[in-house]
């Protein structure tokens, strides 16, 4: 795959590595190679996560400096990772379908529009984000549960810390694990429990990844597309002509490419989607009260009580963590994802030689 720097004969082209469609994939060592690779980069990620979720059930804003000594000093080390193992259980299957919803649309979607005459450039900037919407949706039939199990264990924390009376509806049960909170949540409000809020959360996640994608498409196109005239004009004055056979980045390059465009997609994401985000988590950990019993809050509900809060800013808490997390959830994913699939190439040779 060639990128043209310029329009002229004597433009420099940067020849970046031929993209990996799904048919080019062993699907098994793709598999097996993800879930070890991500499971890692969760790991990684998973206090920021944490930080976050506290931030958006808090009734009022609190620092992430403070909340993390408050988790340090009441709960120790392992506050941060509240939630983590169920978390992990769930992103093995869902990351499977993730990638497998992603790989497979992006491929079709992109050999559709190009029949349908549009460019290149255009062809792959409607097939990623039609891939990042059908991906999220697929994922959220795994991911919807664990998001509610693992989000009421990290919030349980709040409990035991200084933070216990900013998050008076969270919910009075206590989970000792993963599977008890699965099984209490259950008993307690049946498969709609474990589904609470999976409507906003395909609301929230098939926009942020159909606008994230398509932003990584446009921002990497950018910064390609200012790499290659930079070195076309670095031909001319090194006197180099129209004889030049075009600029082929090494793997460092390639990967701060993709690295700087995910961070730059993860901001214009996170800005976006945030309000619909902190809805999302309040509906899946906080309660209201009704006549004396604990109910389920209501998306209306849930606006209402932000806005009391502090408006649109409140719907902004963890704004901070988030974009970290995402932009930094992102240049790990996007930087691995192309390293899985070329670690999971059927033919290395016919790879090495485009």
């Amino acid at each position: 795959m060639s990128l043209s720097a310029a329009e002229d004969d004597s433009a420099s082209e940067i020849h970046i590595p031929a993209d990996i469609d799904w048919h080019m994939l062993d699907k098994s060592k793709f598999f097996f190679l993800g879930a070890a690779l991500f499971s890692g980069v969760s790991a990684a990620l998973y206090p920021i996560v944490v930080l976050k979720t506290r931030q958006q059930v808090l009734s009022t804003q609190v620092s992430c400096f403070n909340m993390s000594l408050s988790i340090m000093r009441y709960e120790g080390f392992r506050g941060f990772y509240r939630g983590f193992g169920t978390s992990l259980m769930g992103t093995i299957p869902a990351r499977a379908l993730y990638m497998a919803a992603l790989e497979v649309t992006k491929s079709s979607v992109g050999t559709a529009t190009v029949t349908l005459g549009f460019s290149d450039s255009t062809a792959t900037t409607i097939a990623n984000a039609a891939a990042g919407l059908t991906s999220a949706m697929a994922a959220q039939l795994v991911w919807t549960p664990i998001d509610v199990v693992s989000q009421r264990l990290m919030v349980q924390g709040c409990q035991h810390s200084s933070n216990k009376n900013l998050v008076p509806n969270v919910s009075s049960c206590r989970y000792s694990n993963g599977l008890d909170a699965f099984r209490k949540i259950l008993v307690a409000d049946g498969p709609r429990g474990l589904y609470r809020g999976f409507g906003i959360s395909i609301l929230t996640y098939a926009p942020s990844n159909a606008v994230w994608w398509a932003s990584y498409s446009v921002a990497s196109r950018l910064i390609w597309g200012g790499v290659g005239c930079y070195m076309s004009k670095k031909d001319e004055s090194d006197g180099g002509g129209g004889g030049c056979s075009g600029y082929r980045p090494n793997s460092k390059a390639v990967v701060a490419v993709q690295g700087l465009s995910a961070a730059m997609a993860s901001g214009v994401s996170a800005i976006i989607t945030m309000p619909l985000d902190t809805i999302k988590t309040r509906l899946q950990v906080l309660d209201g009260e009704e006549n004396g019993q604990r109910r389920p809050l209501t998306i209306l509900q849930t606006v209402r009580n932000l806005v009391k809060e502090g408006g649109m800013a409140a719907c902004y808490r963890g704004l901070g963590p988030r974009w970290a997390s995402m932009s930094m959830s992102a240049t790990t994913m996007i930087t691995t994802y192309e390293f899985l699939k070329r670690l999971s190439t059927k033919n290395q040779e016919r790879l090495t030689s485009s």
